[in-house]
């Protein structure tokens, strides 16, 4: 439990090792990418063309910061980790270490399904951060979150609850951007505002067991974290092969309940509905896994090596703890007829 004695020593610890990380992109570039209702919105200069982007922001190679973020050191040699949504493609990336040191990052890989992403700066001997374990969480247990909130007000330390564990929420990085389901998520009241996005979230001992993600708009003390187990998967991976690799199942569908059985007069009330979103999409992806072992459009997926699918554990949450190479066998419902199909999972590109 945490009292003002234990959050300052778990503080100054911590501290040392989150950093900020500053994205900037070619003025050109930039206001190329501005759709026309953002253009519309921002002042002109007087020739009234071009974008009045203020002067302090552009330096001296005509590169204006366009956003940023919050990461912490996992790596003494300078490995950063922060969401992905704060590093876009692009754009170049500075980061701001604590003790006011700047570097250049280079993206070493991003997560294909998590809002997570990895830089190396060229740095050596740095303060890192403990990672912990998300997975011994218990609602209820203290948490700090500490980032650049808002981009302007850096090391903000905030202080809560865990409120929730496993949540699901669908998230967009921006307007443009498309929308993300997340799974897996912890909740906190700790305040989490945008610019603490990358930055940590610790436990009582100063271990970092999230990664400041999401919060929710119009909604008051709630905010979301990225377990830290996805993190620690992704470092191994990177280690041992260069990049994150995800399993590849190859399927599009529906996950059924009750209220869908009703409407669609399906013969179980779970499982998932092999299908694609749109008339032009297939339900099986052409040349993946499920495809090759046989996988056909409308079966029925009840269970994932002996787990029933619902909405509380889908197709993606039973892939989750699962590698590239592992053959997984599905209980499949095609028509009136139930089958066993085993697939062999490959890597998702």
């Amino acid at each position: 439990m945490f009292g003002e004695r234990r959050t300052v020593k778990v503080v100054k610890r911590v501290m040392p090792a989150v950093v900020t990380i500053v994205v900037t992109e070619k003025l050109a570039d930039f206001e190329k990418s501005l759709t026309p209702e953002m253009m519309a919105e921002l002042p002109k200069r007087k020739d009234g063309k071009t974008l009045a982007i203020p002067d302090e922001l552009i330096d001296s190679r005509g590169m204006v910061q366009v956003g940023g973020g919050s990461g912490f050191v996992v790596e003494p040699n300078g490995v950063v980790v922060t969401n992905k949504h704060v590093v876009s493609e692009g754009a170049e990336y500075t980061v701001l270490t604590d003790d006011g040191r700047k570097f250049q990052a280079e993206i070493l890989t991003r997560d294909p399904l998590n809002d997570v992403a990895i830089l190396k700066i060229d740095a050596k001997n740095l303060p890192c951060l403990i990672l912990g374990d998300a997975t011994t969480l218990e609602l209820g247990e203290d948490v700090i979150a500490i980032g650049n909130a808002l981009g302007i007000f850096k090391n903000t330390v905030s202080r809560g609850i865990v409120s929730g564990l496993s949540r699901s929420i669908t998230a967009q990085s921006d307007p443009n951007a498309p929308a993300q389901e997340m799974r897996g998520l912890i909740q906190t009241d700790a305040a989490i505002n945008p610019g603490n996005s990358g930055g940590p979230l610790v436990d009582s001992q100063g271990f970092v067991i999230g990664i400041n993600a999401a919060i929710v708009s119009g909604a008051h003390s709630i905010g979301f974290a990225i377990p830290i187990n996805t993190v620690k998967r992704d470092l191994h991976d990177l280690r041992q092969f260069g990049h994150i690799r995800r399993p590849l199942l190859g399927l599009r569908y529906v996950i059924i309940d009750e209220r869908l059985q009703e409407k669609t007069n399906l013969p179980v009330d779970y499982g998932a509905l092999v299908m694609g979103e749109t008339l032009h999409d297939k339900g099986v992806i052409p040349g993946s896994p499920a495809y090759e072992a046989g996988v056909a459009e409308r079966d029925i997926v009840l269970t994932i090596d002996g787990q029933k699918i619902t909405r509380d554990h889908t197709i993606q949450d039973a892939l989750e703890n699962l590698a590239v190479g592992d053959t997984i066998e599905l209980a499949v419902l095609r028509k009136i007829k139930k089958l066993t199909i085993k697939v062999k999972l490959a890597e998702r590109k």
